[in-house]
């Protein structure tokens, strides 16, 4: 029976886009030969399921650019794998097919491997969504290269700084379990762990990250089930960056900073739309901030009065900014409002949205109705 390896058409990644085997181009992440005429990809992995979301997953980062297009696969209901180090493609398909048909992961690798000239240099973590894993590091894998399985995970990588890199991507990811958060955000804070410890060991241009999560509850953009798909093709801080993305794209806790939103600046908004006639139309005039006109002198001669009359003139201007310096429902309406009558309503822009477009027609718009007014004043 011929072997997987054979009956697949192998295909490598190789630093700055892809060679079929016929015709390799051999190359380190710096585009130099190198010494011994095989790619040499510095890189760590994990792969792990959710047992109470079923969902699936792998996250990845590298000294390679586009890592994403290469080592990380997850299948909703199947599993995950990594396939890296001198990186046969196919085998995560392949893997993952074989998975998808009830083989253990155990036995997926030795059928994968079997026949594979060039199994000594290859990395691979399987597992399938039982919580089964396994994972093989060739010996010719690059020092430090090993793996680590444990509860719904494995964790793989070579040329590492050492295996504490490992060590620190697992004791993450176990600490994370039955916590509630994400198995997207579990993965990429492990892999976060991880780089922290050194990661890989050639730190410098063309870092990559990559995170895949399958969920069969999630049709994805295709119907390929990926609820989460991200590649950072190049970056200086390639997981750092995946992580920015992904709190983003997901608006999860802590991808902005934000508090409640008073001040002086949304006095001049309240006022500017006032003045058009788009908020609070039964205003005759906009209240004007009040002044604090403090005696210096009280605070030697009576520094109790002195204090009270601070105290009574800072609670009137905290009274004054809740009712007009807060942006609040009227006023996001009022801006919408003014958006659409000035074609700024963008497809996608959100509710209330103050920028700079916004700020500018504002201004210009409450600009013109004040010389409007002023010049209709008799003098």
């Amino acid at each position: 029976m011929r072997s997987f390896a054979s009956r697949t058409a192998a295909i490598f990644v190789i630093a700055g886009g892809l060679a079929s085997v016929a015709s390799p181009v051999y190359a380190q992440a710096d585009g130099r030969p190198s010494a011994d005429g095989h790619p040499h990809y510095a890189t760590f992995s994990l792969c792990a399921i959710d047992p109470a979301t079923g969902e699936s997953g792998v996250v990845v980062t590298t000294r390679v650019p586009f890592v994403g297009r290469a080592v990380p696969w997850a299948r909703a209901g199947v599993g995950a794998v990594a396939t890296q180090s001198w990186t046969l493609v196919e085998y995560g398909r392949g893997g993952l097919d074989l998975l998808q048909q009830g083989v253990a992961p155990q036995e997926v690798l030795e059928r994968l491997l079997a026949g594979d000239k060039g199994r000594e240099r290859r990395q691979l973590g399987l597992i399938d969504m039982e919580g089964r894993t396994a994972a093989h590091t060739g010996k010719d894998n690059g020092a430090w290269a090993g793996s680590r399985q444990g509860r719904h995970y494995t964790v793989q990588g070579n040329l590492l700084v050492g295996p504490e890199v490992v060590e620190a991507v697992s004791a993450s990811f176990e600490s994370t379990e039955g916590t509630g958060m994400a198995l997207a955000e579990r993965l990429i804070t492990a892999l976060e762990a991880g780089q922290r410890k050194g990661g890989d060991r050639r730190w410098g241009l063309f870092q990559s990250a990559a995170l895949r999560v399958a969920d069969p509850n999630d049709p994805g953009r295709g119907n390929d089930h990926l609820s989460v798909s991200i590649d950072v093709g190049e970056h200086a801080q390639p997981v750092e960056e995946l992580k920015r993305i992904y709190r983003t794209t997901s608006q999860r806790l802590g991808f902005r900073s934000f508090s409640e939103v008073k001040g002086r600046d949304v006095v001049e908004l309240k006022r500017m739309l006032h003045g058009l006639g788009l908020w609070r139309p039964d205003l005759a005039a906009f209240p004007k901030e009040p002044v604090a006109r403090r005696d210096l002198s009280l605070m030697r001669s009576d520094p109790e009065r002195f204090r009270r009359e601070s105290d009574e003139q800072q609670q009137a201007l905290s009274r004054y900014l809740d009712e007009y310096g807060t942006y609040d429902p009227p006023a996001i309406e009022a801006v919408d409002a003014f958006r659409k009558a000035h074609a700024l309503d963008y497809t996608g822009t959100p509710r209330g949205l103050v920028d700079e477009r916004l700020v500018e027609a504002l201004r210009e718009a409450y600009s013109a109705r004040r010389k409007a007014i002023s010049s209709a004043t008799p003098r």
